[in-house]
């Protein structure tokens, strides 16, 4: 089995935090490493590392640390990878590709297109560029297009998050005129530690973010053993995840915070967003960097740690969730699993994986979120405290069940 690493490494070699796809990368890597090899795209070929550096390899992306270009161009310059063209059959001739990473490029269209090589598995989490182009970067459409028609025309096989994603697919296929690759339904799990427990107050002092009129000086832990920055134990505040861009519509929020900041002052929640910047995203870039209304309110964290975004998560009174699309969304598994109320868009997508439990609101309905979000900010809220008796029935999907699909699958094709 080989698994291509492309995306992953060029993201790394660039200090880019890792993404929700690049999550799910990450755990194919952890389930399949004791018997795959890493594959990295070469222009028109593909090349293969051996064994061991395969696994110095997985080693890094699984733990990469600011010296990650050093330490993986030495694994590579030291156990440079080999041209691969053999064609490969029987049980475990896979090569996977979690990410879309290069199925525009001349590798996976023609070569794999005349059956050289192993059985491409291609994971498809959305088709929003082609869908959705408005929410994308300009050519983005076209060259999604042309992934997608790779998926159709040389995968062994094909693994969609979320039945959404998968019947959008099937419509793409169609309105071409091509054939559907066998196909199976897995959904994702939450990459984060899962902890439901209360945080405890410590007391000590500590670095972090602090809200108008809230507590200075001290510093909580989880009850994962894990420090965590200080933040005000007595002040409401609300987190949005996910790369900043338009479709995420944060622009729609920070206008629906600048009116509760205007009708409550002082007493107005918190924000914290965490995300990195992405594109054509200006207008809130210009907002977070010289909006005074909401500079004592709204906090960016784009760097934020895996342990700080569940601490973040648990402390707040809700996950805001307000895209316009989303082929799966990971950050309301997140929260869910940690017990996190959600507030979320009216997406098919997101009552699919998570059912009548969240709170729904029309992406475009600013008066709607405005009341719900001051509703979830009182203590004694209702809305907020029947969400958190929906939740206790909430089942996180798990890793465990999203490879035994992927298992089905591979049987499936032999």
């Amino acid at each position: 089995m080989l698994i291509d690493v492309t995306r992953l490494l060029s993201r790394f070699m660039k200090g880019r935090l890792p993404t929700g796809v690049d999550r799910v990368c990450l755990a194919y890597i952890r389930q399949y490493r004791s018997r795959a090899r890493v594959f990295v795209q070469a222009g028109r070929l593909g090349g293969v590392f051996s064994p061991d550096a395969s696994q110095k390899l997985f080693d890094l992306l699984m733990s990469p640390g600011e010296d990650f270009f050093r330490r993986a161009t030495r694994i590579m310059a030291l156990s440079p990878p080999l041209p691969w063209f053999g064609r490969s059959s029987g049980r475990g001739g896979f090569l996977l590709n979690i990410g879309h990473s290069g199925l525009d490029s001349s590798f996976y269209s023609n070569r794999q297109a005349g059956g050289r090589g192993a059985r491409p598995i291609f994971m498809v989490h959305d088709l929003i560029p082609f869908s959705h182009p408005e929410f994308s970067r300009e050519g983005e459409d076209l060259r999604h297009v042309a992934r997608m028609a790779t998926v159709l025309r040389t995968a062994a096989g094909v693994v969609t998050n979320s039945s959404f994603t998968l019947e959008v697919l099937k419509d793409f296929a169609r309105a071409r005129g091509a054939a559907m690759p066998p196909a199976v339904v897995a959904p994702l799990a939450s990459g984060l530690p899962r902890c439901r427990q209360p945080i405890a107050e410590t007391g000590a002092a500590g670095p972090g973010t602090s809200w108008p009129g809230s507590p200075a000086g001290r510093t909580q832990t989880d009850n994962l053993g894990r420090a965590a920055s200080k933040a005000p134990l007595d002040h409401p505040c609300f987190v949005m995840v996910g790369t900043i861009e338009p479709r995420k519509n944060h622009w729609m929020i920070l206008q629906v915070w600048r009116r509760i900041v205007e009708r409550l002052g002082r007493a107005a929640p918190g924000l914290v967003i965490i995300g990195q910047r992405g594109w054509e995203c200006e207008n809130v870039i210009d907002i977070l960097e010289r909006g005074a209304t909401l500079s004592d309110f709204v906090h960016e964290a784009s760097g934020c740690s895996d342990e700080e975004l569940v601490w973040r998560l648990r402390r707040a009174r809700a996950l805001i969730f307000p895209s316009f699309i989303e082929g799966y969304g990971l950050p309301l598994i997140e929260a869910l699993s940690n017990g996190v109320p959600v507030i979320a868009s009216n997406l098919p997508v997101f009552r699919e994986i998570a059912g009548d439990i969240p709170d729904y609101l029309d992406p475009l309905d600013g008066i709607g979120w405005l009341e719900r979000i001051v509703e979830y900010c009182r203590p004694e809220s209702a809305r907020r405290a029947a969400q958190m008796q929906r939740l206790s029935g909430f089942t996180p999907p798990s890793w465990q069940a999203h490879f035994e699909a992927v298992e089905t699958l591979l049987d499936r094709i032999g």
